[in-house]
């Protein structure tokens, strides 16, 4: 079963709850994370359980770039808004930066969250590469050594 993350900053909230609600049968076997108001939104919206972390700039971001880095999220789906400054701003870089760093799939407008519900590769049984991060490890590891 796929694990799918959903964040919305305040001015973004209503437009993922029409997103998600019109994809309302594709999350129906999917795995849902949230950030606190936006994951209890979506429950009430679907109709089913979502797994609520903390609010995100009281460290619901942090808490799914941690599940990301334990491999334990499959996509991001992240409506930010570019318009308004947020006071967790760093936090939210960091949140897409590990999506990156570990190679998922992040969907930050509803016009690639639609490509990515509608590809022929997401409904497939694919396998994304996983970055090898060993080499990096190592070095570290002579470091501080």
């Amino acid at each position: 079963m796929k694990t799918i993350a959903l964040v919305a900053h305040d001015g973004k909230k209503q437009a993922l709850l029409r997103w998600v609600t019109t994809h309302k049968d594709f999350f129906a076997d999917k795995q849902l994370v949230a950030t606190g108001t936006t994951g209890k939104l979506v429950a009430e919206a679907l109709q089913q359980p979502v797994l609520c972390l903390a609010s995100g700039p009281l460290g619901g971001d942090q808490q799914i770039g941690a599940m990301i880095a334990e491999q334990k999220i499959d996509w991001l789906v992240f409506f930010w808004d570019p318009l308004s400054s947020q006071p967790h701003d760093p936090d939210v870089k960091a949140l897409i930066r590990l999506a990156v760093v570990w190679n998922i799939p992040v969907a930050c407008n509803q016009a690639t969250a639609d490509f990515i519900v509608h590809s022929s590769l997401y409904q497939q049984d694919y396998q994304r590469e996983v970055p090898d991060f060993s080499v990096y490890q190592q070095r570290l590891d002579k470091v501080s050594g």
